[in-house]
């Protein structure tokens, strides 16, 4: 997909706020609809469909956090959360709830322009062609590598941006180990300790899709001292 033809929704209480990052994203070649709270945008959404959903999380009534906690029941759009809340405990809290990145307010507009281009980059694309796909099983689950695509069964198992970028880093080489730096990097995020604890949060949530028990992983493995491992049937 190409960036400049994604259309977002932005999410924000704060008309001033809400009305500058709609001016400046058209300006970058995005479409853009605006929301102004939680139930303005659930109203959107059942009608649109969205490449990306920018949200503030502090919003009077439903906040953030819990709406994306309850699109992620229905919905693998990506979400970017932008909050005024530096402390990490927060920013983990919304990528537990399903976001796939997070920004501190107050931010540089270029700033965002990158996270949201860095998030489109990580949707994968179906290849064209009648090539036969190359599957992977992990017990009940299926995946696709060709297709990005996870079945249990006949139901196709939804995948955040985030999740189905980490399926397809670890699909490339299955059975050997890849190091928490090297998630961060191709992610497109910045190093440090804060994104590597993201990483493992990511990781968490691909488990509870893949795993029969999350809590002792089968399929994708904690390697000591090396990262983690997709280890297929």
């Amino acid at each position: 997909m190409a960036e400049l033809d994604a259309h977002l929704l932005i999410v924000d209480d704060d008309e001033r706020i809400r009305d500058l990052l709609r001016k400046f994203l058209i300006r970058n070649g995005f479409l853009v609809t605006a929301a102004r709270d939680a139930a303005h945008a659930r109203r959107i959404l059942s009608g649109l469909d969205f490449d990306l959903i920018v949200m503030d999380v502090m919003m009077p009534g439903e906040d953030g956090v819990t709406l994306t906690r309850s699109l992620r029941e229905s919905l693998a759009t990506p979400i970017l959360l932008l909050t005024a809340r530096g402390e990490t405990e927060n920013r983990i809290a919304g990528l537990e709830a399903g976001a796939d990145d997070y920004l501190a307010k107050p931010f540089e507009p270029k700033e965002l322009l990158l996270r949201i281009n860095a998030i489109l980059r990580r949707m994968p694309e179906t290849p064209a062609g009648d090539t036969v796909p190359k599957i992977l099983h992990l017990g009940p689950i299926r995946y696709d590598i060709e297709r990005g695509e996870m079945w249990q069964g006949d139901d196709l198992v939804r995948l955040t941006a985030t999740e189905s970028q980490l399926m397809k880093i670890f699909s490339a080489s299955p059975g050997e180990p890849v190091s928490r730096n090297k998630l961060v990097e191709d992610l497109g995020r910045d190093r440090g300790q804060a994104q590597e604890r993201a990483v493992d949060v990511q990781i968490t949530r691909l488990r509870r899709k893949i795993e029969t028990d999350p809590k002792q992983p089968r399929y994708l493995q904690t390697v000591r001292g090396a990262g983690y491992m997709l280890a297929p049937d």
